[in-house]
């Protein structure tokens, strides 16, 4: 396990790599692993450099410690308070979560204790979620005095908009089977299989052509955006150039001849 460091000794980022999937793990567990300035440089730096690693087909995003993710430090927020900073601050969470959407690897948030404002915000931006049954969802930013209008972003485009504004503007929470109702997580699993769901997840990805799933993910958000005839159009000439490609042949006559595909991503 690889160790990305902070400003001390302490790591606030870990990431290891193992069966073509990079676990990164916020670590940050005294601050229930709050996006200060540094944590987000350096998720986006390292998510970054993970988008040009083939070898990585998969990335799971966790917390160390008793929660997923608290939500941006508020502490450091106060302690610069120029709207300059807050720009600044916003624009770089911006990064970062833009940067899970367009990146070609599919990236599972694996969800134990809170995910909060932003931390729910990372939830609803990362491509699939698996969550304990004990996990809690808010977006709790209203509760200080500050409508949580960049989560709201990811939360509007998970589920419908009346469930998503109620969170909005109440700052409650929800819980794990709630979320899943809604859009917001996949999977539900006890915390002791927690992994084992997400390493099943993982592998039914990693076992289908790398170059389908990057050339799917990016026309799936694409379209999303799109009306209906612009998006048919986009999507029918995605799939003609998917069907080009050699792991597509590959893949038809590996179905045809009744025998597992060996893709090569290409």
């Amino acid at each position: 396990m690889s160790a990305i460091a902070q400003a001390t000794d302490e790591p606030i980022l870990l990431r290891h790599d193992e069966g073509g999937i990079a676990h990164l793990t916020l670590n940050r567990p005294n601050q229930f692993n709050s996006l200060s300035s540094e944590m987000l440089e350096t998720l986006f730096a390292t998510l970054d450099a993970i988008a040009a690693e083939p070898a990585v087909r998969v990335v799971v995003i966790g917390g160390a410690g008793k929660a997923f993710c608290a939500g941006h430090d508020l502490k450091e927020m106060r302690a610069n308070h120029a709207k300059a900073f807050h720009q600044g601050l916003f624009r770089l969470c911006t990064k970062v979560m833009t940067r899970i959407v367009s990146m070609p690897q599919p990236v599972i948030a694996r969800i134990h204790g809170i995910a909060t404002a932003a931390g729910c915000q990372l939830v609803s931006m990362c491509d699939l979620a698996v969550a304990v049954e004990s996990a809690r969802f808010a977006v709790s930013g209203i509760n200080v005095g500050l409508f949580c209008s960049t989560p709201s972003v990811g939360l509007a485009r998970n589920m419908g908009r009346k469930e998503a504004f109620e969170m909005l503007v109440t700052g409650d929470f929800i819980d794990a089977h709630e979320a899943q109702r809604r859009g917001l997580v996949n999977r539900v699993v006890p915390i002791e299989g927690l992994d084992e769901e997400i390493g099943r997840l993982a592998a039914s990805i990693i076992a289908k052509s790398p170059k389908a799933i990057a050339m799917g993910k990016e026309m799936f958000y694409r379209q999303i955006e799109m009306g209906m005839d612009a998006a048919y159009q986009y999507a029918g000439e995605v799939m003609a150039c998917n069907m080009m490609t050699d792991d597509a042949v590959e893949g038809i006559d590996a179905f045809i001849a009744k025998r597992k595909p060996e893709y090569k991503g290409t």
